[in-house]
Parts: structure tokens; C-alpha cells; sequence
């Protein structure tokens, strides 16, 4: 199978998964959440899902346990609008990329200052 469908879909997944959890998911640890990547494996029966949400490391691990909980709904969700033979198999990770480059930015932002 192409890695090219596998793109395609990955970004149908982020595009729909956003869409859903803004408008479907009701579990209440379920909040703020913005899908940053969706990465579908090649022969499309994997989607690994990066999000980010708003507040400090327990609101993170609340919104993770409560999208583990709304994987089966989504999955659901998911195939009604894929029209795919199957759902892949959700797998969802917290995206900390954006403070580690946040860090980094400050810390080149000093190594610049002390060179002036």
C-alpha cells in the first residue's frame, strides 16, 4: 500500500478526530483539546495521535484517560466516515513538543544575549 493513501488518510483522521471530539465526545475530561498529528501506519491499521490541552500535567493525564475512553465511540465514528473496510486502531500520546521548543527558543534567546 502506498504511503501516500496512508498520508491522506492520516490527515482525514486529524481533520475528523478534531471535529468529533469538539462536537461529539461529552465526557467532561474531554476538554480543550487541539489533535496536533496523526501519523496512520501503512497498511492503514494504526493511527497514533498526538493532542495537546490546555492545563498543567493531571489535566493532560485526565484528558488522555478520557480519550482512551472515548476510543471505541471514535472508532466508530471513525469508519461511518472513512468508508474503510475497517477503523485503525486508535492510540493516543500527549504532544509536549511545543514547551521543548518553547525551552529551546530561551535558551538560544540568552546564548544571543550573552554574545551582545
Amino acid at each position: 500500500m502506498s504511503s501516500r493513501r496512508a498520508e491522506r488518510v492520516s490527515e482525514f483522521v486529524r481533520e475528523a478526530l478534531a471535529e468529533l471530539i469538539l462536537r461529539e465526545v461529552k465526557d467532561p475530561r474531554v476538554v480543550s483539546v487541539t489533535i496536533t498529528a496523526v501519523r496512520v501506519t501503512n497498511d492503514l491499521a494504526r493511527a497514533h495521535v498526538r493532542f495537546r490541552c490546555l492545563g498543567d500535567e493531571a489535566a493532560q493525564a485526565r484528558c488522555l484517560a478520557g480519550l482512551q475512553s472515548a476510543t471505541g465511540f471514535l472508532r466508530a465514528q471513525l469508519l461511518r466516515r472513512l468508508q474503510l473496510r475497517r477503523a485503525p486502531q486508535l492510540s493516543f500520546e500527549v504532544d509536549s513538543s511545543l514547551p521543548e521548543l518553547e525551552r529551546l527558543a530561551q535558551a538560544m534567546h540568552r546564548a544571543g544575549e550573552r554574545k551582545e
